[in-house]
């Protein structure tokens, strides 16, 4: 039975309030409290990024996690969204209501959460706090759990170098952050180090403060649909919600699409492009929500920095698509590449 609670945040106050009421009929607790309800099941929570739960990318793998640990580890899990246009004084009201509310872990999916998890964690100090793709925020209790995205974008531009007829690829940043810029130089790498003549488009849809380029589909499909007009045949985004524009106005072309965060070959939101997705580059989000929740239940609760890389897969390239698996040149390319990497004999760089 899916015992998950899912807040929508349409007031920082109602969410706090609706926490309140699932914390198992209990009144929200302080930080003093135990993980546990009178029940015995630990509680955990997760507060999405921009874009939220239905991304078909970040989120939606941050969920998987978290259901994860609710079907295999008895968790009561709860689930607060974002709200548009937010602040971080938005994150830390949320954030609070969640650790109040007795949920441990609580995990803030994305770097936006970095500076509202140093608040609240020092209030709150006998809790938990996953925070995912940042590592500027330390303190006892906060696990960040971080990822070589380079590497795995470095084996997507070998892929796209070697499925490319046209010899002209496309990259697609969601915000010119630094970590999208990690994407893009993977990216470009292995596309250059694959064909040295291919000729890589790039373009970032928003830039900071403006978040849209993470959240909206129709900024994602112009980019792609642009790069597509200049001869672009394989095009990679990681763009969150908006890539799955990209994905869209590429896969209508007739031409490949590389995926992010997700397996999106086997998202249902993007069943109707599936067969025009090559690839995705696979971040290991699900399993590192599962593991900071289990390490709380255990006792022996994850802290400090938790490296997700190639090596032990936390990063790698999906092959769900039959054709995919029907390129042998490209397939050993790839796997050349990784043991490459691994090795130490390729250095991916993090910065165009």
């Amino acid at each position: 039975m899916r015992r998950i609670t899912r807040i929508t945040t349409v007031g920082i106050a109602s969410a706090a309030l609706a926490l309140s009421a699932t914390a198992c009929g209990k009144s929200s607790t302080d930080s003093g409290s135990s993980s546990t309800s009178s029940a015995g099941a630990t509680k955990a929570a997760i507060a999405y990024d921009i874009g939220g739960r239905g991304d078909q990318s970040f989120n939606d793998a941050a969920y998987a996690g978290l259901k994860k640990a609710e079907d295999e580890l008895g968790v009561k899990g709860a689930e607060a969204e974002p709200s548009e246009g937010e602040g971080d004084a938005d994150k830390v009201q949320r954030l609070t209501a969640l650790a109040r509310a007795g949920n441990n872990p609580v995990i803030g999916v994305g770097f936006a959460y970095a500076p509202a998890i140093e608040k609240v964690a020092k209030a709150y100090p006998k809790t938990t706090f996953g925070l995912i793709d940042d590592t500027s925020k330390t303190g006892p209790n906060i696990a960040n759990l971080v990822f070589n995205e380079e590497q795995g974008s470095y084996l997507a531009g070998v892929a796209a170098a070697k499925a490319s007829k046209t010899g002209t690829v496309g990259f697609i940043g969601g915000v010119e952050v630094p970590l999208i810029k990690k994407f893009e130089a993977g990216f470009v790498q292995g596309v250059k180090d694959t064909n040295p003549k291919a000729k890589v488009l790039t373009q970032y849809l928003t830039q900071p403060p403006n978040f849209d380029g993470f959240s909206k589909p129709d900024l994602g499909k112009a980019a792609a649909q642009g790069q597509l007009d200049k001869g672009a045949d394989v095009i990679y985004a990681a763009a969150g919600l908006a890539g799955s524009g990209a994905i869209e106005a590429t896969a209508k072309a007739g031409k490949w699409a590389i995926g992010v965060d997700s397996d999106q070959y086997n998202q249902k939101g993007l069943a109707a492009y599936k067969d025009h997705i090559l690839t995705s580059v696979t971040k290991d989000v699900s399993d590192s929500v599962f593991n900071v929740i289990k390490s709380v239940k255990d006792g022996k609760p994850q802290s400090g920095e938790i490296r997700y890389g190639l090596a032990t897969d936390g990063v790698g390239l999906a092959a769900s698509n039959p054709a995919y698996t029907k390129m042998t040149d490209l397939i050993a390319a790839v796997d050349k590449a990784k043991k490459e990497i691994v090795d130490g004999k390729i250095t991916v760089k993090t910065t165009p």
